[in-house]
């Protein structure tokens, strides 16, 4: 889960759909309600974008795994 940032994996929590090709399209939604100033939060999603097109489905399913049990203890 080394591939993603603590701040990552937060945007990945929050606008998860349960499929990386879902949380893509979530977070391409998203960006399109971010002000001009929220620069910040426009690169961190394109930053998670990025690095979940660069990984398999079973990648992201075992990382989301990862975030659930982690979220559970």
């Amino acid at each position: 889960m080394s591939k993603f940032t603590v701040e990552e994996t937060n945007l990945i929590c929050i606008y998860n759909t349960g499929s990386r090709e879902g949380l893509i399209s979530e977070l391409s939604k998203m960006q399109t309600h971010l002000q001009k100033d929220e620069t910040e939060l426009l690169e961190l999603t394109h930053s998670v974008m990025s690095k979940l097109d660069a990984i398999s489905d079973e990648d992201f399913d075992s990382i989301t795994s990862e975030l659930v049990a982690n979220f559970e203890r």
